[in-house]
């Protein structure tokens, strides 16, 4: 143990530490960027169960009830 050298120890530890703050920073942006794509996707989930909605509520309310037979089979 002639050479050995405290600080080496210390180099190595902390060249860990960078590359894995650097996968977590990797690991981050990555889930920030699918929760915002999410949210994308909400959105426009959100959006077309809208349109849906009135357009539903604009055909049932225009039409006039169908009377009932009381036969499910169509006509």
């Amino acid at each position: 143990m002639l050479n050995w050298r405290p600080d080496y120890d210390i180099e190595q530890e902390t060249e860990q530490l960078k590359i894995e703050s650097r996968a977590s920073e990797n690991l981050m942006l990555a889930s920030e960027k699918r929760l915002l794509e999410s949210e994308k996707r909400l959105k426009l989930l959100q959006e077309s169960n809208a349109r849906i909605a009135r357009f539903e509520q604009e055909l049932f309310s225009s039409s006039p009830p169908t009377p009932s037979t009381g036969d499910s089979s169509p006509t």
